[in-house]
């Protein structure tokens, strides 16, 4: 059986005082596309930031390419491949659309894609046709593909994707959803955190149902369409 890139077991974690993940259990195979799903607050977001260590872990155990990492730093983990995209786009405004992409550059890195600027305007036209306009002028949905594609640039094995899909145009959905499963062509693996059931079944092999920080249901985007009683009682607003 394939090794999983990403392995996740019994994990807790939380901010402060207040416990949000509950002995969450989760993996990611090489080439895989995984989504994270639930409503507002389930702990798609937080389990995100414990993978890369952003937050206090309480518990459990994270392995990265076979290396356990629950207690290494962000940067180390962003170091051995691991990258992540935020949901709140954080571009650098006063910099060009180049000049992030350069920000993220790293060496090419063994057993991931080799992406460069140029690839990286294939996946994404949008960005080829302002290369040199400042963050700032960027509407939210560029804004969004310039961060995936700055994360991109540090050539990963593993990316994090925190609502790819949220509060940008239908059109952006779409060239999102097409560059996502050109990086799966590609032999990227991705997991993603995603409310959107349409946009998860165009991109995703399987998913992770959470709610109140555990997991509810797993199993193919298929079995989750199927299941109404999964869907109504955790993905229903």
């Amino acid at each position: 059986m394939t090794e999983p890139i990403l392995q996740v077991e019994r994990l807790c974690a939380g901010y402060g005082r207040a416990q949000i993940l509950y002995d969450l259990d989760l993996r990611v195979l090489p080439g895989e596309v995984v989504a994270l799903m639930g409503r507002n607050g389930a702990g798609k977001s937080t389990t995100m930031k414990a993978i890369v260590g952003l937050i206090e872990r309480r518990g459990g155990i994270v392995r990265f390419d076979g290396r356990d990492v629950s207690t290494a730093p962000p940067h180390r983990i962003a170091r051995m491949g691991l990258g992540w995209v935020p949901e709140d786009r954080r571009i650098f405004t006063d910099l060009t659309v180049l000049e992030n992409l350069e920000v993220g550059r790293q060496p090419p890195r063994a057993g991931a894609p080799t992406w460069t600027v140029e690839t990286l305007f294939g996946l994404f036209p949008n960005l080829a046709e302002m290369p040199h306009r400042l963050g700032a002028r960027m509407s939210g949905g560029e804004q969004q593909m310039l961060t995936v594609a700055r994360t991109l640039m540090g050539n990963p094995r593993l990316v994090l994707l925190d609502e790819p899909s949220e509060g940008v145009a239908p059109v952006i959905v779409e060239q999102m959803a097409r560059s996502i499963n050109e990086m799966k062509r590609q032999g990227l693996s991705v997991l993603l955190s995603e409310q959107n059931l349409h946009f998860a079944e165009q991109v995703c092999d399987r998913a992770y149902v959470l709610e109140k920080g555990q997991v509810r249901f797993e199993g193919t985007l298929a079995a989750l369409e199927a299941d109404e009683t999964v869907r109504r009682a955790y993905l229903s607003m």
